[in-house]
């Protein structure tokens, strides 16, 4: 098929990347001629493990525009991918969702038949009641006789995110007619995965549940894991006796210092924000969020119980991205911690192996160490907060580390303590 994908963010790009290396003639959209000029040459935009080869060595079959007719009128789906960033009181803005809406309705005009998918995640609702009100608007057409609308939401972990688009759990199709189904249906035919289809909010209620009950999993732990702390028992031992339950299982299940990224903090603060307005209690998503902002700081609580006082202490920071193999600094457990130290006044050093070029737009002013070795060579202290692979092969003999990912390579560490065992 035809495929015109609007927005080359990790979803947009990825979901584009891997529709090529599967065959079908893609069309990326963005307003970022950089972005457009990079795709075109085979570079990825972003970090995510690869995503550049598929970019080469499928390059015939996906290219990159600024122009919204140009993808538009030579595709059969268009794929809204935009972003859904979160406003301050963590709703979340579908300006960019309107605006590309509105850019392909007006392009949907000259075509005889197209079908549209938002692939943004959005609140339930927000396709019925957002999105197609601007289609019909803009094209002077009715969907579902003249185009069509569906809501297919992803459900990619960055770092494996072009296996899990080629290898996914389930596929989930919310669609407005049937005529769109069958077209979905027809272009995720060679999945051996269940293919769900649903009403158009479900399928919106499906990505936020499963990402709000993923948090909630995190956290859940994390709290056992503060109570296994104060008990002198090791979490992971107790997670790995919860996760023999075919009911519990063991995913998810890693206590430290919390759950960060692009998804589970937008996607909870966007789902609280809306009980809010509908005065729907929200106290389990209230509770997952609350337990993760407090997390963090159990690191520097331990830190104190060996430099009481931080002022002009060395602090080692290993890891910036929120998890590894990523450069994605998106609610990163390393932020919360490193503005803490700074607050205390201690010297913080950092290192990370593809997120610093990022974190430097947040914290300009701290140290940027070229290895992981270097970081913590005369480090008074050192607080794991990633666990990248690399890490594992330092050696911290003589070192005070407090780690809250569970690198078990560092108990041989002269002081060692984890944030949950």
């Amino acid at each position: 098929m035809n495929i015109a994908i609007i927005g080359t963010g990790y979803v947009g790009l990825v979901s584009g990347a891997c529709f090529a290396k599967l065959g079908h003639r893609v069309i990326c959209v963005d307003v970022d001629n950089k972005k457009v000029e990079m795709i075109d040459n085979g570079i990825a935009p972003i970090y995510e493990e690869g995503l550049d080869e598929i970019l080469t060595t499928y390059k015939d079959n996906i290219r990159a525009t600024t122009d919204y007719a140009e993808a538009v009128q030579q595709s059969d789906i268009t794929f809204i991918c935009v972003g859904t960033p979160s406003e301050k009181d963590g709703s979340i803005d579908l300006s960019f969702v309107k605006e590309a809406a509105t850019a392909v309705a007006k392009e949907l005009k000259q075509k005889s038949w197209h079908v549209v998918v938002v692939k943004s995640t959005v609140l339930p609702g927000t396709t019925q009641h957002v999105v197609l009100p601007l289609l019909e608007k803009h094209t002077h057409q009715k969907a579902g006789k003249d185009f069509g609308l569906a809501m297919n939401p992803e459900f990619l972990r960055e770092g494996v995110a072009v296996k899990d688009f080629l290898e996914p759990d389930r596929i989930v199709i919310g669609c407005y007619d049937e005529k769109t189904k069958t077209t979905l249906q027809n272009l995720y035919k060679e999945f051996s995965c269940p293919l769900l289809a649903t009403s158009l909010s479900a399928a919106e209620m499906i990505k936020y549940a499963s990402n709000c009950f993923l948090a909630a999993k995190i956290s859940f732990i994390n709290e056992i894991g503060n109570f296994c702390k104060k008990l002198g028992i090791d979490t992971y031992e107790v997670a790995d006796g919860m996760g023999l339950d075919e009911r519990i299982q063991r995913s998810f299940l890693n206590s430290g210092i919390g759950w960060g990224g692009s998804c589970f903090g937008k996607d909870t603060r966007a789902l609280r924000a809306w009980a809010k307005k509908e005065e729907i209690p929200c106290k389990m998503v209230d509770g997952t969020i609350n337990v993760n902002e407090e997390q963090p700081l159990q690191l520097i609580k331990l830190l104190k119980k060996y430099l009481p006082v931080l002022k002009n202490k060395k602090i080692a920071v290993l890891g910036l991205a929120f998890k590894p193999d990523t450069d994605d600094i998106r609610d990163t457990r390393a932020k919360p911690i490193i503005d803490k130290l700074l607050e205390e006044k201690a010297k913080v050093q950092v290192y990370d192996p593809k997120a610093m070029d990022n974190f430097k737009k947040i914290h300009p002013n701290i140290h940027y160490c070229k290895t992981a070795q270097d970081t913590i060579k005369d480090a008074e202290a050192i607080l794991l907060t990633t666990e990248w692979a690399e890490f594992r092969k330092l050696d911290f003999t003589g070192k005070i580390v407090i780690d809250g990912r569970r690198v078990k390579e560092a108990e041989n560490a002269k002081v060692y303590e984890g944030v949950c065992w």
